[in-house]
C-alpha cells in the first residue's frame, strides 16, 4: 500500500460543508417549533425573544430546548466516536459497541439501579424515587471501564486493529448477556426506566444532561487538532504509518481513549442510540470524497442533525407515547447502512 497522498483542494466538494449549515439550522428550528404540544409559531417566537406565556415558556425552555441540546451533543459524540474507531481499526462496521462501551454502560446502569432501588430501597415503586440523576455518571463509569478492560486485553495481545475488534466483540457480548440476565431476573415493574434507557431516548432530558455532556464535547473537539495528523496516518497499515515517523502504539491509544470517552459519556446521558456512530461517518465520507478534513467536519454536523431529526420524528410519530430515538435510528438506519455499504464497498 502506498503512503498518504496529498489531496488537491478540489478533490472533494468543499462547498458541501457550508451547504449543510442551512439544513442544520432548519432541523434545529423544526425541533423547536414542532412537537406534541401545538404551540402557535408566534408564541414560540415570543418565548425565544424573551417573552411569551408561562405555559409556552415551560414547554420551549424547560422541555424542548434541553432535549435538543442534549441530542445535538450526543449526536456529535456518537458520530465522532464512530468515525475515530472506523479510522484506526480500518473496520467499516466499527461503532461504540465495538469497544464494549455501550454494553459496559448498560451493565453499570443496570447494577446501579438494581443496587440502589431493589436492595437499598425495596419499597420504592415510583419513577420519582429512582435515582435517575445519577444514570449518566453510572453509564459513563461503566463504559470507560469496559473500554479500559478491552484496551488492556488488546495491549497484552499486541494492540492490533483486529485484536481490538475481537476483544471488543467478545467482552461486549458477555457484558450485554449479564445485563439482560440481571434485568430478566429482577422481574419488577420498576424496570421500565432501564428498558427506556436501553432503547436510547431523549425523553425527560434536562439541562443537567446537556451540562453533563458539554465538557466532554469541548474536550473531544479540542483534541481533534492534536490527533488530526496521527489520525490520517492511522488509516494505513502499521509499517506504512511508522515509516512516516508515527509512534503507532501511543497515537493509536490516544485516539482510542478519545473515542471511548465520547461514546461512554453519550451512552451514559441518553442510552445506547444505535446506528448513529456507524452510519454517519459513512455518509460523511460519501459526501466528502477523499477530503479527510471535510469528512471529519461533516461527521460532526451530520451527527447533530441526525439525532435532532430522529428525535423529532419520534415525537411527532408517537405523539404522547413518543417513539424513542434509538428505535427511529434502528428502523431508518438499517436500510440506509445497506445502501451506503453497497455504494462504498
Amino acid at each position: 500500500m502506498s503512503g498518504p497522498q496529498s489531496i488537491p483542494a478540489d478533490a472533494a466538494p468543499i462547498w458541501m460543508f457550508p451547504a449543510l449549515v442551512a439544513p442544520a439550522i432548519l432541523s434545529l428550528a423544526a425541533a423547536i417549533f414542532l412537537g406534541v404540544a401545538d404551540i402557535p409559531l408566534g408564541d414560540v417566537a415570543a418565548v425565544l425573544t424573551g417573552g411569551g406565556a408561562a405555559e409556552a415558556r415551560l414547554i420551549i425552555l424547560d422541555i424542548r430546548l434541553p432535549r435538543i441540546a442534549t441530542g445535538i451533543l450526543a449526536g456529535i459524540h456518537f458520530s465522532l466516536a464512530g468515525y475515530l474507531l472506523q479510522t484506526i481499526t480500518r473496520n467499516p462496521l466499527a461503532d461504540p459497541s465495538l469497544m464494549g462501551v455501550s454494553q459496559g454502560a448498560t451493565l453499570s446502569v443496570t447494577i446501579f439501579l438494581l443496587f440502589t432501588v431493589y436492595i437499598l430501597e425495596p419499597g420504592s415503586n415510583t419513577l420519582a424515587e429512582l435515582p435517575v440523576a445519577w444514570l449518566p455518571a453510572a453509564g459513563l463509569a461503566g463504559g470507560l471501564l469496559a473500554g479500559g478492560v478491552i484496551y488492556l486485553l488488546a495491549f497484552r495481545l499486541g494492540l492490533s486493529a483486529l485484536r481490538i475488534t475481537l476483544c471488543g466483540v467478545a467482552v461486549g457480548a458477555v457484558l450485554h448477556a449479564v445485563a439482560i440476565g440481571l434485568i430478566a431476573g429482577w422481574g419488577s415493574a420498576r424496570i421500565e426506566i432501564i428498558l427506556e434507557w436501553l432503547s436510547g431516548s431523549l425523553y425527560a432530558r434536562s439541562w443537567d444532561h446537556a451540562v453533563f455532556l458539554l465538557p466532554f464535547t469541548i474536550a473531544g473537539l479540542g483534541m481533534l487538532p492534536v490527533i488530526y495528523r496521527p489520525l490520517m496516518l492511522l488509516q494505513f497499515d502499521v509499517p506504512v504509518a511508522r515509516s512516516f515517523g508515527l509512534a503507532y502504539r501511543w497515537q493509536f491509544s490516544v485516539v482510542l481513549i478519545v473515542s471511548c470517552v465520547l461514546a461512554a459519556s453519550a451512552v451514559g446521558a441518553v442510552g445506547p442510540v444505535v446506528f448513529v456512530g456507524l452510519i454517519v461517518p459513512h455518509l460523511a465520507r460519501l459526501l466528502a470524497g477523499r477530503n479527510f478534513m471535510l469528512s471529519l467536519a461533516l461527521t460532526i454536523v451530520l451527527g447533530a442533525v441526525t439525532v435532532t431529526l430522529g428525535d423529532l420524528a419520534g415525537r411527532l410519530l408517537g405523539q404522547a407515547e413518543e417513539i424513542p430515538i434509538g428505535v427511529v435510528t434502528a428502523v431508518f438506519g438499517a436500510p440506509l447502512l445497506l445502501a451506503l455499504l453497497r455504494k462504498t464497498m
